[in-house]
């Protein structure tokens, strides 16, 4: 794979560089400690399932809408937006795998090509989800907030370095939905 400028690249093993809440579906753990034991919560469900996650994307769908730094890259908006957004998060977090069946991967990356992502997009990105999470009421727990950041930085990590690709090799190497899990203890 060829190495990056930008902030973010892997250019080893997913694996081996992956957040400590993240796996790939493919890549299941076997007892390694990376997921919650069987009769914890998913963080889907510890977010409220669907309608918690709903209305989450919905606040911040609107203040990235109307922030002057982001509008460029979402122009008015689309409708389907916060659903989509919705099944990618609801997925993520171990609920139902619709965005998988019914959007799919490539076509994120392909909403994310020729964008050029600039880093304070993607830092203010990170800031108004974040912000949203406590507009929403999610859970304000220290692991559920950790395992949020992560994930959120870890996607608008990836979003730039495919917004900037020119070549299929330059996009980053992940092609399907990650699965992120509670932080070990």
């Amino acid at each position: 794979m060829k190495q990056s400028t930008l902030p973010f690249c892997w250019t080893h093993s997913p694996v081996a560089l992956q957040p400590w809440g993240m796996e790939i579906a493919s890549e299941q753990s076997s007892g390694s400690g990376q997921g919650p034991e069987p009769a914890q919560k998913s963080l889907y469900e510890h977010a409220g399932g669907w309608s918690a996650l709903r209305g989450f994307v919905d606040i911040f769908y609107t203040d990235v809408l109307a922030d002057p730094l982001l509008q460029p890259l979402f122009g008015s908006g689309r409708p389907e937006h916060v659903d989509h957004l919705t099944a990618f998060d609801a997925e993520s977090f171990g609920g139902p795998d619709d965005f998988s069946r019914s959007v799919g991967f490539a076509q994120l990356i392909d909403a994310h090509r020729g964008l050029a992502i600039a880093e304070p997009q993607r830092v203010r990105f990170v800031e108004l989800y974040l912000a949203a999470a406590d507009k929403a009421g999610l859970p304000a727990d220290h692991a559920f907030r950790t395992a949020l950041r992560e994930h959120v930085e870890f996607g608008s990590r990836v979003a730039v370095q495919n917004s900037h690709a020119q070549t299929e090799a330059d996009l980053h190497p992940l092609r399907e939905v990650p699965h992120w899990h509670w932080p070990d203890s």
